[in-house]
C-alpha cells in the first residue's frame, strides 16, 4: 500500500491557485480512493499504480491550461499495511494525548 503527498501546480499563471487545485481534486473524488487536502498538497492512498495513475492524470489536466507545471511527491510504501492515511495522525494524538488540528 502506497501513502502519497503530491502537489502540482502551474508556472507562470497568476498567484490564485485553487482553481487548479480544484481540477485535481474532481479527478481524485473520482478515483474513489481515500484523500486528504491539506493547505500545500493532497494525500491519496491506494496501491502504486493506482496512485500514480492519479497524480498523471492531474499532471495532463493541468498541462492543458500551462506550458509548465511544477510538482513534488513524497511517496511511503509499506507492504500489507493499510489506512495508514488516519492512522499515522491517530498514532501521534495519542502521544501527546489530543486530537491534533488537521
Amino acid at each position: 500500500m502506497v501513502l502519497l503527498e503530491f502537489s502540482l501546480f502551474p508556472v507562470g499563471k497568476d498567484e490564485h491557485l485553487s482553481p487548479y487545485v480544484a481540477r485535481s481534486l474532481e479527478i481524485i473524488e473520482k478515483s474513489g480512493l481515500p484523500y486528504q487536502l491539506t493547505a500545500m498538497g493532497t494525500m491519496i492512498e491506494g496501491e502504486w499504480d493506482q496512485v500514480m495513475d492519479v497524480v498523471k492524470k492531474c499532471y495532463l489536466r493541468m498541462q492543458e491550461d500551462t506550458n509548465r507545471v511544477y510538482g513534488a511527491i513524497k511517496i511511503d510504501a509499506r507492504k500489507g499495511v493499510a489506512g495508514q492515511l488516519k492512522a499515522k495522525v491517530s498514532s501521534v494524538e495519542q502521544k501527546v494525548g489530543h486530537k491534533l488540528h488537521t
